[in-house]
């Protein structure tokens, strides 16, 4: 049997802060805003279960393994213990420590391995996601997705690629190209010139909010540019402890602003937001892009934040000749990551006719959390399915979604619960109310 000495642990490159660790004192508040804990019932896939488990290996008495690895594994990353957490423990940043050291130090599985290769390199890539999405588009072109999800082969081929099969939205022509051009004057005076971030997954799946966002930024006062070397964020790598590869690509993202002279740069997806605000601390030991990597970060805004900041100027109509009801979706790297709630919410209400409705457990995460739907989908099933019927239980005839992932995950559980109700981004709503269009 292998000895405790000779099984992996953290190496020296900053491993969870022992300071950090003992800020949490251990009280239980989190485990009732944990989505994996509720789920899984489990202290140890809870974030005070999480912390006693970073204490003992840092210190040598427990190993990093696979007994270990996995309750890591089954985080979400939503960061709703940080925002309930009465001692201000930094959970975040235990975590995103720890991912790292997972990702050097434990030897995975050869299939988990491959399967992880394979959602990295394709994933933050939209060019190589791109060149997939051909054969796809194919496969529900001709029906063959249909039966593929009504005989459940796939699940029981590979319940991870089933899991990923299940996120694939309705494609169309529009995920092949990008029509945006790389500089749109604002209407109007001119008050900001922003730079626009569009996203990998937003851009493929979603290209309509960046087309609204573009037009409700130009309609207030806004020159717009948007550098056509721009790629990924870094989100889905950096959440997953894939370091090495979130830094390059957090790299190319600064140098493709680097000559924008632009006052603030938006983002309208939430996970990439709180990524991209992450900067500094993503590149904190790199001497050539640390200071870059700072300033770039002082400059991020998420789409809602900088409109309800700089005020929304355009005249707003109403989306329908009722009061149209409807409820918000609290994306939990905009809620818990950003702290940005009531921005969206107050945007949303200079509407006119707009009733907003709160759901039940607003604050719970929805089970898409970047990749967690592909690689925990178990849990993220059960997430998906309570998210969904508190929406539903509102009575709304709309629900506003501010991260592409979120939409997908709810998206996929309304047809369980026999609803087709429309998901919009609150900038395509905004956007709607200033060109007129109704609902």
């Amino acid at each position: 049997m292998q000895s405790l000495s000779e099984e992996s642990s953290f190496d020296a490159k900053h491993p969870p802060d022992p300071k950090l660790i003992d800020s949490c004192v251990h009280c239980g508040f989190c485990l009732s805003t944990c989505p994996s804990y509720r789920v899984i019932g489990k202290e140890t896939d809870s974030p005070r279960g999480r912390i006693y488990l970073m204490d003992a290996i840092n210190e040598g008495k427990i190993p990093l393994n696979t007994a270990t690895v996995q309750h890591f594994d089954s985080c979400l990353g939503c960061l709703a213990c940080v925002t309930t957490c009465p001692s201000g423990v930094q959970y975040d940043k235990l975590l995103s420590a720890t991912r790292p050291q997972i990702e050097r130090n434990y030897p995975r599985s050869l299939p988990e391995k491959l399967y992880r290769q394979l959602i990295f390199s394709l994933f933050p890539y939209p060019n190589r996601l791109r060149v997939m999405l051909a054969p796809l588009m194919v496969y529900q072109k001709l029906g063959l997705q249909k039966i593929v999800r009504s005989t459940g082969l796939l699940k029981r081929i590979s319940p991870h690629l089933a899991a990923m099969e299940s996120n694939l939205p309705e494609l169309s022509l529009k995920a092949f190209q990008d029509t945006l051009p790389e500089l749109i004057p604002a209407e109007g005076e001119k008050r900001y010139r922003v730079g626009v971030i569009l996203g990998c997954v937003q851009r493929l799946f979603f290209s309509k909010v960046n087309e609204a966002t573009v037009r409700v930024l130009t309609a207030n006062g806004c020159e717009v540019v948007i550098p056509k070397s721009q790629g990924c964020c870094a989100a889905l790598p950096h959440h997953q402890g894939q370091e090495e590869q979130a830094k390059a690509i957090a790299r190319s993202m600064i140098d493709s602003f680097a000559d924008t002279n632009v006052d603030y740069i938006i983002i309208n997806a939430a996970g990439c937001g709180h990524t991209l605000k992450e900067y500094g601390h993503i590149l904190q030991d790199d001497p050539e892009y640390k200071e870059k990597a700072a300033n770039f970060a002082s400059k991020v805004k998420d789409a809602q934040e900088f409109l309800y900041e700089a005020g929304v100027t355009a005249k707003l109509s109403p989306l329908s000749d009722k009061p149209l009801t409807l409820v918000y979706q609290d994306a939990c790297h905009l809620l818990h990551g950003q702290k940005i709630s009531l921005q969206p919410r107050q945007l949303l209400r200079q509407i006119p006719g707009v009733q907003l409705r709160e759901p039940i457990d607003a604050a719970l995460c929805c089970g898409s959390a970047g990749v967690y739907n592909m690689l925990q989908p178990e849990v993220a099933e059960e997430l998906g399915k309570q998210k969904v019927e508190n929406l539903l239980n509102t009575g709304a005839k709309l629900i506003a979604s501010s991260n592409p992932g979120c939409t997908l995950q709810i998206t996929k559980h309304l047809p369980n619960q026999g609803k087709d109700i429309s998901i919009l981004h609150p900038v395509e709503l905004l956007d709607y109310s200033i060109r007129g269009v109704k609902l």
